[in-house]
């Protein structure tokens, strides 16, 4: 196994999924922005880029597309992964204004705060539901049990989706996510299959729409900008990511949050003496976890990060994993600390334009899951080894075996 302790910094291979088998490398991560926080890395599977790691530097690159662009040549290292650039070109992710500026506002006209904010007793319903399944067992997988599920039935409702879909929907995908490391998997055809899925989805809301302030489909349906609609191609894409990353980072970072918390019980306890301090909570356990930890941004012309020359063309990967703990962006980052004073992070991206949609929703998913837990669950501990996902580009779990003593369901 790839060890990070006396590796050489010009010849480690990031792609390398050795180096993320217990988490991300943050030993290593610490020595680039140290030595070299601009560094050309070589990999067998995605050739030759620039590898980012200063939370300045990836801010500042987030926010200037004219030079650094996500449309050029995609935001994923390989090329064509997880799916052809034509295709990944649909989705906002993958524009660059003014594109992504006329998308992003019609979307943003229908995943509203007010939206978001409506889902809020629903949501805690369904977190004491799926609690009460396992609460007397005094055992159980946090993963499958509870961090999977919550934020998939939340999207699913607010896309309108039945909830026994899900589970389709979830392995679709979680191929896709698969298919961003692994050559030997692709995501087009997962990409396919959601894509007829959700395209007799948009039928079935322009044929019989729902209430737009709580069904996100009609909503995106009806959303426009300067007189202009998306049309039934570009709303199942936009169903397609939200589907994604409506539930992809946020169960991750339920199952993060809840490890460090049990691995730092003192942070815990002031959760118990201080429930105001969850808000905050949620914030750091963002921070320590950053589940999507790098994105890639290709120059439109010859330029310079940190006096570092950068040709027109080159692949230049921002590890926001990286950025989260810059010494110079937060105080102790390598402390779980949910009391500091001031929590800032690049757990949703480097902010620009492309800063997450779906923050908001993540944010309050964990504000409310978190205190149930605490509550419901106070003597929660680890019954085994915890299992990561194999990925050099999500920061995920496939099993946390908890144990705790049984406590009584709230449903009776």
């Amino acid at each position: 196994m790839t060890t990070t302790a006396d590796v050489d910094l010009g010849s480690v291979d990031l792609m390398d999924e050795d180096l993320f088998v217990d988490g991300p490398p943050h030993a290593l991560f610490a020595r680039m922005r140290a030595q070299a926080p601009v560094l050309r890395t070589t990999t067998e599977l995605g050739g030759d880029f620039w590898a980012v790691t200063k939370a300045a530097d990836i801010s500042a690159i987030s926010k200037d597309p004219e030079t650094f662009s996500s449309e050029k040549d995609g935001v994923f290292i390989r090329e064509g992964m997880p799916m052809p650039l034509d295709v990944m070109n649909q989705v906002i992710l993958g524009m660059d204004p003014p594109r992504h500026t006329k998308y992003r506002g019609i979307v943003q006209k229908a995943f509203t705060p007010r939206l978001i904010a409506s889902q809020e007793d629903q949501i805690r319903g369904r977190v004491n539901r799926l609690i009460d399944g396992f609460c007397e067992d005094g055992e159980t997988d946090l993963v499958t049990a509870l961090s999977i599920e919550l934020p998939l039935e939340i999207i699913c409702v607010m896309l309108g989706v039945p909830v026994e879909d899900r589970q389709k929907l979830f392995d679709w995908t979680h191929q896709i996510e698969v298919a961003v490391g692994d050559p030997a998997v692709s995501g087009v055809e997962a990409l396919g299959q959601i894509g007829l899925y959700l395209a007799g989805k948009v039928t079935e809301r322009r044929e019989h729409p729902g209430n737009p302030l709580d069904d996100l489909t009609t909503a995106l349906i009806q959303a426009e900008v300067e007189g202009e609609q998306l049309n039934d191609f570009e709303i199942a894409a936009m169903f397609g990511l939200l589907m994604f990353a409506g539930n992809d980072t946020t169960r991750n970072t339920i199952s993060g949050g809840t490890i460090a918390l049990i691995e730092n019980p003192d942070q815990r306890q002031k959760l118990i003496d201080d429930p105001s301090l969850i808000d905050n909570a949620a914030e750091e356990m963002i921070r320590w976890q950053t589940p999507v930890m790098w994105f890639k941004r290709t120059p439109t012309r010859d330029t310079e990060i940190r006096g570092v020359p950068v040709k027109e063309g080159d692949a230049v990967v921002l590890y926001y994993t990286s950025g989260s703990r810059d010494e110079e962006l937060i105080e102790n980052p390598m402390q779980f600390d949910v009391s500091r004073d001031k929590i800032v992070h690049q757990g949703f991206g480097g902010g620009g334009r492309h800063f997450c949609l779906g923050s908001p929703l993540a944010r309050l998913e964990l504000q409310l899951v978190m205190p149930e837990i605490i509550k419901r669950l106070p003597d929660l501990e680890l019954a085994g080894p915890v299992e990561r996902t194999r990925s050099n580009w999500v920061h995920g779990y496939t099993s946390v075996p908890v144990k705790f003593t049984p406590t009584k369901k709230l449903g009776g």
